[in-house]
């Protein structure tokens, strides 16, 4: 869940104090990374997905403050925009049952949230990219009233010298389009898998997840359209990039996949949070530093497609968690966690495998793999371990399914868990049908009625029925 500020207008003396903090909580990890005190004898995952608000026109309703009030659930919880909101789930240790569970605790959240909606004849929709959005929607009289938005479009604009967000996608066919703030990131809405790891395997998990961002941002593609123009299949890829841009190098890119894996430890990645990205929220914290506020407040600024985060359990020791978020929204809740099972099922499988993984998907390709299966889906043309090269959709079906089951295998599940999860991607890859592709499909068979396209989007959702079994008409 987003960290509140405590005020949002900061003086330069707010930036310097706030600098000084961040050293010295980066020291201070540094130390406790050296003690090994960042230990997770278990491995837990959890998710945040983020959904829409639509009314009867299927078009964004800004009502989530109403919403969120007949939700009451602490674990739904605003977003960016006033038509969209947050679901959070409790973190699970991976063992036999866990999918299970998590799928059984997000469709009674879900169903909630169904029935507050429509206590408001609104419907809530989980989809990577609204088809029926439009630029006027994306407005900062829609964005949720929370201190932390309201400052960061401030500093993002400050940093770019008030430049409007320059928009150019080029895809199945060409969007180019500006805009005043930073709200067209609330047409991003995802699927976010965290995974606790052992600070000594942070290193190695970092990189794993970045070599598994092709795979999982092809086999869950749910975003082909926006202002109604056909792009990539996820969409949101680019579109995040560019929506907050500060016209940094790539160097410090704040959404990005990165420039190089992770060598020897994942304190590189917070040392990297200190010397090259701008500080854009000094909120200055009443904590002690060994609570690492203000590390942790900057590097929820900074959004790499996988982002290493500490947090704190029950009992107030530190851990170290990988947050995967190349993963689109939606279709169903069932299609969440089975993304979610083919993404831990691989994870668990690298982090076991004894082969020099970096040596055998160099990062530069692990890079372009990401970008071509973010544009194409799972058509998408990817070299994998010691160079073989196929469609992600091959790929998926000769190796990696049965790889992913391994490694559900490995975690404790039972074969029968495993395979019911992996089956709705099995599925999904036979037929050729992600979210996207169902969309793209429904398009050029009914012709280019968004709203039309949505309703019978959220219609099909409603059943929670795997977006492979959809029908087009």
């Amino acid at each position: 869940m987003g960290q509140e500020i405590s005020g949002s207008d900061f003086d330069e003396s707010a930036f310097v104090e706030f600098r000084r903090r961040l050293d010295d909580e980066t020291r201070l990890l540094g130390e406790w990374l050296e003690q090994g005190r960042l230990a997770s004898p278990v491995r837990r995952f959890g998710f945040e997905i983020e959904g829409w608000l639509i009314d009867s026109r299927c078009r964004p309703a800004a009502q989530n403050r109403a919403f969120l009030a007949a939700v009451d659930d602490p674990f739904v919880v605003p977003e960016l925009a006033q038509f969209n909101f947050e679901l959070n789930s409790a973190p699970l240790q991976l063992a036999g049952g866990a999918l299970d569970a998590m799928h059984d605790a997000l469709l009674a959240s879900w169903r909630r949230c169904q029935d507050a909606a429509d206590r408001f004849e609104l419907r809530p929709l989980l989809i990577g990219i609204l088809p029926t959005v439009r630029s006027s929607d994306f407005s900062l009289d829609k964005m949720s009233p929370l201190l932390r938005y309201r400052a960061i479009n401030d500093q993002i604009f400050r940093l770019r010298h008030g430049a409007p967000v320059l928009v150019d996608i080029e895809g199945e066919e060409h969007l180019v389009h500006r805009h005043a703030d930073v709200m067209l990131e609330a047409a991003t809405t995802s699927l976010q898998i965290h995974v606790q790891v052992d600070a000594a395997e942070a290193a190695r998990a970092f990189n794993v997840c970045k070599m598994l961002s092709a795979i999982t941002v092809g086999a869950a593609a749910n975003s082909p359209f926006l202002f109604e123009h056909r792009l990539w299949h996820e969409t949101r890829i680019p579109l995040f990039e560019q929506a907050v841009a500060v016209g940094a190098g790539e160097y410090s890119k704040r959404v990005t996949f990165g420039i190089r894996y992770t060598q020897d430890s994942i304190l590189e990645c917070f040392e990297a949070n200190r010397s090259r990205f701008p500080v854009i929220l000094p909120d200055l914290m009443d904590e002690p530093p060994e609570r690492l506020a203000h590390l942790r407040l900057h590097n929820g600024t900074i959004w790499r497609w996988n982002r290493p985060l500490i947090g704190f359990d029950e009992r107030g020791e530190p851990h170290c968690r990988i947050e995967h978020r190349v993963v689109a929204a939606g279709p169903t809740p069932r299609d969440a966690i089975a993304n979610t099972a083919l993404f831990l099922g691989l994870f668990e499988a690298l982090m076991r495998s004894t082969e020099p993984l970096e040596d055998l998907l160099p990062f530069d390709v692990a890079r372009d793999n990401f970008y071509a299966a973010a544009r194409y889906g799972l058509n998408a043309e990817l070299r994998w371990l010691a160079g073989r090269s196929c469609t992600l959709a091959e790929l998926l079906t000769s190796e990696l399914l049965d790889l992913a089951g391994e490694g559900l295998l490995a975690a404790g599940l039972t074969a029968a868990e495993a395979e019911r999860w992996l089956a709705v991607v099995r599925g999904r890859v036979a037929r050729r049908m992600t979210g996207a592709d169902w969309q793209i499909a429904w398009v050029a068979r009914h012709g280019r009625d968004f709203a039309a396209m949505v309703d019978a989007y959220v219609e099909r959702q409603s059943d929670n029925v795997p977006v492979h079994d959809w029908s087009l008409n």
